[in-house]
């Protein structure tokens, strides 16, 4: 299990590197959102990624970091390899978005496409990983990774002390199973709702099962939420703090699309579908939750496009 002390270690090492995001209330929403667009490659990623990079002894990673990734998670690890002077290669879908593909070069990633799930992606990692003695990042199965996600709940519970209601996306598991750890950590009593796309109910499907379950397929419009399964050590830090989730709740596409206009035309936020799924998932009326209320803006590394569509 991830500890509050492993919690309050990575928010040390992320001092300085991960941005402090602040929490904006809005007043439609009558709640606030935690704004992760705002860290410097556009997503909550670098905070995993960076406190597990940074915790590996220099004798692992001298050959440089592999990971695999739909576009955040690589552009994360791209950035704190570059800070860290280290070579990174990051393993995509055929079908990532191109804004994310040209994040991830932009941090000095080496960009490797193969196929179209997250399995493929981690097949190839894992194969170029022990071909060029590369070290693996996980995108949310490793305790470290969590312990870096868990950070935003720790500032959420420092900035709002009475929140009672945190709403948060959920991909791999590492972002959830982390803001639960940093609010348990914190000594909050808020409970913590998930959001899954309609199309990839990973997680939903899990704990109804009681253990993680592999889906055979999944699709979205919101691409960094439609890994096959959550992970296996997410999973179980969710299990450990069962009391403090709500549940999960599942969004439409047009929901999504919904919520990533009204960011944009009403707040003047741009976010990406996975960023905006808290929101679609409130002004859809498939939360409910108990105010103060927070809903975590997990990106913004959203295609312009999509924002006029």
């Amino acid at each position: 299990m991830v500890t509050a002390q492993d919690v309050r270690d990575a928010a040390e090492r992320l001092r300085g590197v991960a941005v402090r995001t602040p929490l904006r209330y809005v007043e439609p929403l009558a709640a606030y959102l935690k704004l992760e667009n705002l860290q410097p490659m556009g997503a909550f990623k670098i905070r995993g990624a960076y406190n597990a990079i940074s915790r590996m002894p220099q004798a692992v990673r001298r050959q440089g970091v592999m990971t695999y990734s739909s576009g955040n998670h690589g552009q994360a690890v791209a950035y704190a390899a570059q800070l860290l002077g280290l070579r990174a290669v990051v393993v995509m879908p055929e079908t990532a978005p191109a804004v994310k593909v040209a994040g991830v070069k932009r941090w000095g990633g080496e960009v490797v496409f193969a196929g179209r799930t997250s399995q493929d992606r981690q097949v190839k990692a894992e194969e170029l990983a022990a071909r060029d003695g590369l070290a693996v990042v996980p995108p949310f199965d490793h305790p470290d990774i969590v312990a870096g996600q868990a950070t935003v709940g720790l500032e959420i519970a420092a900035d709002l002390p009475d929140v009672a209601t945190v709403v948060v996306p959920v991909g791999g598991g590492g972002l959830i199973s982390g803001v639960v750890v940093g609010l348990a950590a914190a000594g909050s009593v808020a409970r913590v709702w998930g959001v899954e796309p309609a199309g990839a109910p990973k997680l939903a499907r899990s704990l109804a099962a009681g253990r993680p379950v592999r889906l055979e397929r999944t699709a979205s419009l919101a691409d960094g939420l439609i890994t096959l399964s959550v992970g296996d050590i997410p999973f179980a830090q969710l299990a450990h703090h069962r009391d403090r989730l709500a549940g999960v709740v599942l969004v439409e596409d047009d929901a999504l699309r919904d919520a990533v206009h009204f960011l944009w035309r009403e707040c003047r936020v741009a976010v990406e579908p996975s960023g905006a799924a808290t929101t679609a998932a409130l002004r859809s009326g498939a939360v409910r939750p108990v105010p103060p209320t927070v809903l975590v803006v997990s990106g913004g590394n959203v295609d312009p496009a999509l924002l006029e569509d």
